[in-house]
């Protein structure tokens, strides 16, 4: 797996997480304990810090970048769907960002929120816990979010990552 330091900064994986072989890791870049870095995904820690927090997912396709003032922080239990774009913004715990999502510097995304998929969030905007946030650009709607869901969501991808690291093998 392509995994780099790009000068003074080096990237820290928790030995119990799981970056696919096909993934990039560049950087300043901290993944925690069964998280998961899938297929394509690419996260980049040029400029500053990326933080992966415990039992994230961050799927196919993904870019996670940073800027020299604000990190990308992905808190505890997220799933982060394909295709979404993470940029100097905050996902707390317990978190869904769906597919194709585009979320911007200084965004926060509270706890048990969502963000729906091929949603939009500019600079600045807060989603409340347990809002969901959709649209382009995206509005709030509170009361949205289905947290026991979210939970099962990010469990599958610790356990579905434990089957990975043990059993995926390369046939070419």
């Amino acid at each position: 797996m392509p995994i780099y330091a790009l000068g003074e900064r080096i990237p820290t994986i928790h030995p119990d997480a799981y970056v696919h072989p096909d993934a990039v890791i560049i950087g300043s870049v901290t993944i925690g304990t069964h998280s998961s870095i899938w297929p394509g995904a690419v996260l980049r820690g040029d400029d500053g810090d990326i933080i992966i927090g415990d039992r994230t997912s961050i799927q196919d396709g993904s870019v996670l970048h940073t800027t020299h003032v604000f990190p990308t922080i992905v808190g505890n239990d997220c799933v982060i769907g394909h295709i979404v774009h993470l940029e100097g913004c905050t996902i707390e715990d317990g978190c869904l960002v769906g597919n194709g999502s585009i979320v911007m510097h200084r965004v926060i995304v509270r706890s048990g929120a969502v963000v729906a998929a091929n949603a939009v969030l500019l600079n600045g905007l807060e989603v409340p816990s347990g809002a969901l946030a959709v649209g382009v650009p995206a509005v709030i709607k509170l009361d949205k979010a289905r947290p026991a869901e979210i939970a099962m969501g990010a469990a599958s991808y610790v356990a579905r990552a434990a089957i990975y690291k043990e059993k995926l093998r390369r046939l070419d």
